[in-house]
C-alpha cells in the first residue's frame, strides 16, 4: 500500500469527409509523373507532380479528412491529440515529481542511517527496472498482429507510473489516517487500510485512465486484448514507482534482496494482471452494444479490488495465504492469455473473411491473404522487403500489413453492429496507405522478385503495379461472395 508504505519509510529516515485533405506517406519512385490517384472517398485527385526517392508527397481528395499514415492506422483524421498530449504532459509531471520526492527520502534515510543515500537510490531504480523490463515485451506479444499506438502505449505507462501514484500515496495515507484507524483503531486499521483502502484507491486511480482512453479513444480499442493490453501498461507503469518506493525502504531496514525476489521475480505481475481486468471490461463496453455495455468497466473495476484484496490480504496471513492467491492470479493471468489468443484467432479470420472482396482491386491476393493471416509469414515478408529494399522496403511492408488488417478490422466492427459513419472513409484511407506502401516498396525496386510467400511475382498484390483508380472502383463495386482458399489448399472440385 502505497501511502502507509511512504509514511513508514519517512518516519525511518526522520522525515514526513468535409475539407481538402493531406495524407502524408513516404513513396519511393523512379522520375515519372506520380499520376493514378483518383478516386479517393468519391473525389477525382489532381495529382500529377513529379517525385524522387523517399520524397513525401500529398494525395488530395475533396472529401477525405486531413490524416497522415499514423493517423490512418489510428482511425483518426490526426495523430495530433490535445488530450492526449495534456495527459502525457500530466503524468509526467507526476512521474518527475515522484521521483524527486522518493530522491528526498532517500538522502534523508542516507544521512539518518549513516550510509549513501544515492546508492539506495540507485539500487532501488534499477531493481524495479528489471521486472519492467521483462514486463512490457510480454505485454506486447499479446497484441503483435494489430499493435497499439505507441504514444497512447507510454501516455497509460506514464500515467500509471506518475497520476495514479500520486493520487493513490495522498488518497491511502488519508484513508488510513481518516477512516481506518479511527473506525477499527492502529492495528485492525492498518490491515483494513491495506485490504480494503489501497485496493479501492489504487484500482480507481489506474482504471480512471481507462475510462479516458474509452471516451477519447474507443475506435483504437478493438478486442479485449486492447483493453488488457492498455490495462498492463498501466499498471506496470505504477508498480514501477511503487516498487521504487519499497525497494528503498528494505534497502534501509537491509532485507532489498528478500524484496526483490518477492516483488521483482515471484510476483511482478500482480497489478498487471488486476487493471488487465478492467481493461476487459473496458474493452466490452467499447466492442458491443446495449445496455450491459455501460455496467462492464464497473464489473471490472469490481473484481480487480477483489483481486488486489485478496493478495494485500493473504500478504498478512503468512506463506499458505500468499500461496493460494498466488495461486488465484495464476490461474486468472492464464484466463487473459487464452482471452487473447481466442482475439488472435478472431482477427486471422476476420482477414481471411473480409478482404477477399478486395482481390479484384489487385491490391491483394490469395497468396497475400494467407501470409497476413500469420504471424511467421509476416514477419518473414517484412524480413524478405527488407533484404530486397531496405529499410523503406521493411516500413512499406509493414504499413500495408498494418493498412490490410485495419481494412479487415473494420469491416468486422461493422458486422458486429459498430459501424462507423465514416466508415467508407477510412475503408478508402486504407486502400490508399496500401497502394502508396505498394509504390514505395516497387519504387526502391531494381527487377522483380517472387515474393516467398507467392509463386510469382505477379501472384501478390504488393508487387503489382496499378492505377489507384482503379483500386477504388473495384472498392466500391458490387462484389459477388468469394470464399478464400488459403495457399497450396486443395481447392474443391467444381
Amino acid at each position: 500500500m502505497l501511502g502507509e508504505r511512504g509514511r513508514r519509510l519517512e518516519r525511518s529516515v526522520g522525515v514526513h469527409h468535409e475539407s481538402a485533405v493531406a495524407v502524408q506517406v513516404e513513396r519511393s519512385c523512379t522520375d515519372r509523373d506520380a499520376t493514378g490517384f483518383t478516386g479517393v472517398a468519391g473525389a477525382t485527385v489532381e495529382q500529377r507532380s513529379r517525385c524522387r526517392p523517399e520524397r513525401a508527397f500529398l494525395l488530395r481528395s475533396g472529401a477525405m479528412p486531413r490524416l497522415d499514415t499514423r493517423a490512418i492506422l489510428q482511425g483518426r483524421n490526426s495523430r495530433r491529440s490535445t488530450t492526449l498530449l495534456l495527459g502525457t504532459t500530466v503524468s509526467v509531471v507526476c512521474m518527475a515529481g515522484m521521483f524527486v520526492y522518493l530522491w528526498m527520502l532517500a538522502m534523508a534515510g542516507g544521512a539518518a542511517a549513516g550510509i549513501d543515500g544515492t546508492t539506495g537510490f540507485v539500487l532501488s531504480l534499477l531493481a524495479a527496472v528489471v521486472p519492467v523490463s521483462a514486463l512490457i515485451p510480454l505485454i506486447l506479444l499479446l497484441d503483435r498482429l494489430e499493435p497499439e499506438p505507441r504514444s497512447v502505449l507510454f501516455f497509460a505507462f506514464a500515467w500509471g507510473a506518475g497520476v495514479a501514484v500520486v493520487a493513490s500515496l495522498l488518497l491511502n495515507s488519508w484513508g488510513l489516517r481518516s477512516v481506518a484507524v479511527p473506525l477499527f483503531g492502529p492495528e485492525t486499521g492498518g490491515a483494513v487500510a491495506t485490504s480494503v483502502v489501497a485496493p479501492v484507491v489504487e484500482e480507481s486511480a489506474k482504471g480512471l485512465v481507462l475510462l479516458i482512453l474509452l471516451w477519447r479513444r474507443r475506435h483504437e480499442i478493438d478486442t479485449y486484448t486492447d483493453g488488457v493490453v492498455y490495462g498492463g501498461m498501466v499498471a506496470t507503469g505504477f508498480a514501477f514507482t511503487e516498487n521504487i518506493l519499497y525497494f528503498l525502504g528494505a534497502f534501509f531496514e537491509g532485507n532489498l534482496a528478500a524484496t526483490f525476489v518477492l516483488r521483482g521475480i515471484v510476483a511482478p505481475f500482480g497489478h498487471p494482471v488486476y487493471t488487465a481486468v478492467i481493461g476487459i471490461g473496458v474493452a466490452y463496453a467499447a466492442t458491443h452494444i446495449g445496455r450491459a455495455r455501460a455496467l462492464a468497466p464497473i464489473a471490472g473495476w469490481f473484481a480487480a479490488v477483489v483481486l488486489h484484496g485478496l493478495w494485500n490480504g493473504a500478504a498478512q496471513t503468512g506463506w499458505s495465504g500468499l500461496g493460494l492467491a498466488y495461486a488465484v492470479l495464476f490461474v486468472v493471468a492464464l484466463g487473459i492469455v487464452g482471452l487473447s489468443a481466442r482475439d488472435r484467432r478472431s482477427q486471422v479470420a476476420a482477414i481471411g473473411h473480409y478482404l477477399p472482396p478486395y482481390v479484384s482491386t489487385g491490391l491483394v491476393t490469395s497468396s497475400d491473404i494467407t501470409m497476413l493471416s500469420s504471424m511467421a509469414q509476416r514477419r518473414e515478408a517484412r524480413g524478405w522487403a527488407s533484404r530486397n529494399a531496405g529499410s523503406k522496403g521493411r516500413a512499406a511492408m509493414k504499413e500495408y500489413q498494418l493498412a490490410a488488417t485495419e481494412l479487415a478490422l473494420l469491416h468486422q466492427k461493422i458486422d458486429a453492429g459498430r459501424p462507423r459513419g465514416d466508415w467508407k472513409v477510412r475503408r478508402d484511407s486504407y486502400l490508399a496507405l496500401m497502394h502508396v506502401s505498394r509504390d514505395t516498396f516497387l519504387g526502391r525496386m531494381h527487377r522483380p522478385v517472387t515474393p516467398g510467400w507467392a509463386e510469382s511475382p505477379t501472384d501478390s498484390g504488393f508487387m503489382r503495379r496499378a492505377d489507384f483508380a482503379q483500386v477504388i472502383a473495384q472498392a466500391r463495386a458490387p462484389q459477388p461472395p468469394q470464399e478464400y482458399v488459403p495457399r497450396h489448399a486443395p481447392r474443391s472440385a467444381p
